[in-house]
């Protein structure tokens, strides 16, 4: 439900006169939330496991709603078809040319996979799947990314047992609490006594025909 502050008084630019304080009256439309409602839209998943649902999967399961629901965008095996993203394999590849980022490779935590199905897979068919068909697919592609065995089995009581490779390269962002923002203030005016122009818009053709590049 929606609060209103109280506006401050609004000076009017003569020597003690002000307005009276604005009250605004109720609008007479919407309702508070029930517990239900805020339940369907409280669906995140946290990394410490807070807003896992109980449910419970297997890879073998998992294999068996992929095929089904999952494989013609993300190939049999989670390698991906076409440009839909690939979800399995990648590893030691962010260091290259070219980095594969899958759930294996790159993703820091399980629970963003989770919450990621639950909230927006199968593709046009949104928030269709139960907790126990997501923590099955989960499984499914954890074995995809050789990361656990063949009979696992995902649930909300093991699930913060698996670890993804990459969660230790991901690391919290001190800004901005950064040298050039906390130990002086940054350079705003006269920052460079001369300014060189390298290159013009008309060379890399984005100006319009007709118009003259600024000096």
């Amino acid at each position: 439900m929606l609060k209103f502050l109280k506006p401050a008084l609004i000076v009017l630019g003569l020597v003690g006169l002000v307005s009276a304080p604005a009250v605004a009256g109720k609008l007479g439309i919407g309702r508070e939330a029930t517990p239900v409602e805020i339940k369907g839209w409280d669906i995140d998943v946290r990394p410490d496991g807070q807003g896992l649902p109980e449910g419970k999967g297997t890879v073998t399961q998992g294999e068996e709603l992929f095929q089904e629901k999952c494989a013609a965008c993300h190939g049999e095996f989670a390698e991906g078809v076409d440009r839909w993203p690939v979800l399995a394999g990648g590893a030691d590849t962010l260091d290259s040319d070219r980095p594969v980022k899958t759930v294996g490779s790159y993703w820091p935590y399980l629970s963003t996979a989770y919450d990621y199905i639950f909230r927006t897979m199968p593709f046009g068919d949104a928030q269709s799947l139960s907790s126990d068909e997501v923590y099955a697919l989960l499984a499914y592609i954890l074995n995809m990314n050789d990361l656990v065995d063949e009979d696992f089995e995902l649930s909300k009581s093991n699930f913060l047992s698996v670890r993804l490779p990459n969660e230790k390269n991901f690391i919290d962002d001190p800004r901005p609490d950064t040298p050039t923002l906390s130990q002086k203030k940054p350079c705003m005016e006269n920052c460079k006594v001369n300014v060189k122009i390298t290159n013009r818009a008309r060379i890399v053709d984005v100006t319009p025909e007709g118009a003259e590049p600024a000096n």
